[in-house]
């Protein structure tokens, strides 16, 4: 993982204007009030017997540990929040999740969360996989909308 260009990822979504619209962007997904980006994507796992894809996700989370210690020097100890209960209340008729925090807890389940000083938007840090055959990602999300 280039630690100093994932900093740079950090701090170019920490001062960007959200997209009017839900939707791809350059640097990854947005929308009104939020933009996120994958910082680094693994392979697939289709052929994998579980020992590569172990090795790829104990590697995912010392990354993201890695990088949540630079992003402590700049704001803080993160909070560490799970996102269980956001899956579950946003798979209830009962609530509804605004995004992008209903689409993230779908497939990260818990998140590095800060809410910088100077500009009042949180940066959330996770580490993502869709489903077991598929990549794994570092993802980072700048959002000025609360988590639920």
């Amino acid at each position: 993982m280039n630690l100093a260009r994932c900093l740079t990822m950090i701090d170019l979504l920490c001062t960007r204007d959200f997209p009017a619209q839900h939707g791809r962007t350059d640097v990854g997904t947005g929308g009104p009030g939020y933009l996120m980006a994958a910082l680094r994507t693994s392979d697939g796992f289709w052929e994998d017997d579980g020992t590569r894809r172990e090795e790829t996700e104990e590697q995912f989370e010392a990354d993201r540990d890695g990088l949540t210690e630079r992003l402590a020097d700049r704001w803080g100890p993160p909070h560490r929040v799970s996102l269980a209960s956001t899956l579950e209340r946003s798979m209830s008729d009962d609530e509804d999740i605004p995004e992008p925090w209903a689409s993230l807890s779908g497939h990260v389940p818990d998140v590095h969360l800060w809410q910088s000083p100077d500009t009042a938007r949180w940066i959330a840090l996770g580490v993502s996989q869709w489903d077991r055959e598929l990549p794994f990602q570092l993802l980072v999300l700048v959002t000025v909308i609360d988590p639920p």
